[in-house]
């Protein structure tokens, strides 16, 4: 399941994507995909993959606003274009564990699709690019970088709740960061 375009491709979908649905999420990715190079960059990974899985983790919002189905369409989108890399990102990015049942937001899905998500999860074990984009998804605003709590309040503001189980695993993966580059996340991402 390997594969992903290069940037000018990411970033020409993106601006397709944002021409069906227009919105602060291309905004959003665009901050993620700054802030997951620069991270990847200071841990010794590969900082443009990490540039182009964080622009298109959000691909999905190209079919309208959805909750869980962003990430069923995204998954399906980048699938069908070849891009299994991409398209794992697309499923990773809203999970701090390989369980459909911490998803925030809308089951806004059938329930076979969501027999679909929860059985492409199970038994997945996560990388360093899956944590990084889940990371880098909670430092990114549509205009700029975000305070992690700062942003997971927003998010809990407009969905109504944000887990603990969550809200702890995604400052676990903060922590995760700082300890792989050495350095203060806000330093490397401002």
């Amino acid at each position: 399941m390997e594969g992903y375009p290069d940037r000018a491709g990411a970033e020409r979908l993106v601006a397709e994507a944002e021409a069906c649905n227009p919105g602060a999420w291309g905004g959003h990715s665009r901050v993620a995909a700054k802030c997951a190079e620069r991270i990847a960059a200071a841990a010794g990974m590969d900082a443009e993959k990490a540039y182009i899985l964080g622009l298109l983790h959000d691909i999905g919002r190209k079919f309208g606003v959805k909750h869980l189905g962003h990430v069923y369409d995204g998954y399906h989108y980048m699938l069908e274009l070849g891009y299994g890399t991409a398209a794992r990102i697309c499923l990773t990015h809203s999970f701090s564990r390989p369980d459909l049942r911490v998803y925030i937001g809308n089951f806004d899905i059938s329930e076979a699709q969501q027999q679909e998500l929860q059985q492409l999860l199970h038994g997945l074990e996560f990388d360093d690019y899956d944590r990084l984009i889940q990371l880098c998804d909670c430092l990114a605003g549509a205009e700029g970088v975000m305070d992690m709590e700062e942003r997971m309040a927003d998010v809990k503001r407009r969905y109504g709740s944000y887990p603990r189980e969550k809200w702890d695993a995604n400052m676990e993966l903060k922590r995760y960061f700082e300890e792989k580059t050495g350095k203060d996340i806000y330093e490397i991402v401002k």
